[in-house]
């Protein structure tokens, strides 16, 4: 009897360290991967996706693979609730994500609740970061950065220019909106008009007509690639011929397919093209290699993934309130956008935007350029 105890207990022993010795670590990846805005799911999923393999063929972290989770919320704060609901239901420990920041600032709360760390490549806003949570961090810059640059680029070249500020109304279009509002305001330099639009609107006549009224000349838009691709169609079809700047919600070669040659002379801003560091090199040639342009966020992805997987190991513990600390106070780490380090509310210490001008590349295609 004692002998068959015995044996019981060295089996239950030995499941139980065989447990721990193979346990996966669940991280989640969240962003619209359905819908209008499929494009950037597309970007944070397969960067997501690369950056676990990598790390699992190199060993995992401390020792455990990585198991990746994906929740396609496409867009929809509701959606994104449901998402981190589900993420906390399947034991998720880290989440990349979301894309949106009207998307990434409730299910932050929801995560921060129940134990999880988020880090999105691509949420701008910067109430993310704000509200003294434990668990948010970003591996992209903030609108309040990135107002600062369109607004002084528009104050230094429009500064006699009529400019339309059009948002399209969430957290993300019209913080950035009104970031370079403010930075154009605080130059001396005045918007002729000011309004916002509705997600998903197709038709902007109504809105044209104003800005031919104020003989508008430029147009800064805060908002995603869908709406920014109609507008200026129609302001080129409808005979307006004014420079239009955005942000990095336009990143996509997808604009050019909805704008057509009204994208010709758009200006952007966005980080320096991340698929230009050396440190990317090889992970660029993996994406090309398996048929997919990781352009804007997928590198942000991949570097999110690094980062939890550099923070665990320099925290030698995959619990998330330690790998967050962590991330906080042993940075920089390496990844494939650069080193990066966090600063107490999570935002990374390097940020920088430059910008940009969508023309025609070599083959012919509309694609966005770094102005020199």
């Amino acid at each position: 009897m004692k002998k068959t105890l015995l044996s019981a207990v060295a089996l239950t022993a030995l499941m139980a360290f065989g447990g721990s010795a193979w346990a996966d670590i669940m991280i989640g990846v969240a962003g619209p991967i359905t819908g209008p805005n499929a494009a950037f799911g597309a970007q944070l999923q397969k960067g997501a996706e690369q950056a676990v393999a990598d790390i699992n063929a190199a060993g995992g972290i401390n020792g455990e693979k990585i198991v990746l989770s994906i929740g396609d919320d496409v867009s929809d704060p509701k959606q994104g609730i449901s998402v981190a609901n589900k993420f906390v239901a399947d034991g998720v420990k880290f989440v990349v994500g979301h894309f949106n920041s009207g998307v990434s600032i409730p299910a932050s709360e929801v995560y921060a609740e129940n134990g999880i760390m988020e880090i999105t490549p691509a949420s701008t806003n910067p109430q993310y970061t704000e509200r003294g949570l434990w668990n948010t961090f970003r591996t992209c810059g903030r609108d309040d950065q990135q107002g600062a640059v369109a607004g002084g680029y528009l104050a230094a070249n429009f500064k006699d220019a009529k400019i339309a500020v059009i948002h399209d109304k969430t957290p993300y279009g019209q913080g950035l909106a009104d970031e370079t509002k403010k930075a154009l305001n605080g130059a001396g330099v005045t918007e002729a008009m000011y309004e916002g639009i509705n997600v998903g609107d197709k038709d902007f006549s109504a809105l044209i007509g104003k800005m031919k009224e104020a003989g508008v000349s430029a147009v800064y838009y805060g908002g995603l690639h869908t709406e920014a691709g109609l507008i200026m169609r129609q302001l080129a079809d409808q005979g307006v011929k004014a420079t239009f700047m955005s942000g990095d919600g336009i990143v996509s070669n997808e604009l050019a397919s909805i704008a057509g040659d009204a994208v010709d002379g758009t200006l952007m801003t966005f980080a320096p093209d991340p698929r230009k560091n050396p440190a990317a090199k090889e992970i660029v040639e993996k994406f090309r290699a398996a048929g997919f342009e990781p352009e804007a966020y997928t590198l942000y992805s991949y570097a999110a993934v690094q980062v939890i997987a550099e923070a665990a190991k320099a925290a030698g513990d995959v619990d998330p309130q330690k790998v967050a600390e962590a991330a906080k106070a042993k940075g920089p780490f390496k990844t494939a956008i650069g080193d990066l380090g966090f600063d107490a509310k999570g935002d990374i210490t390097r940020p920088d935007y430059v910008m940009y001008t969508w023309k025609k590349g070599d083959d012919g295609k509309y694609t966005y350029f770094e102005n020199e």
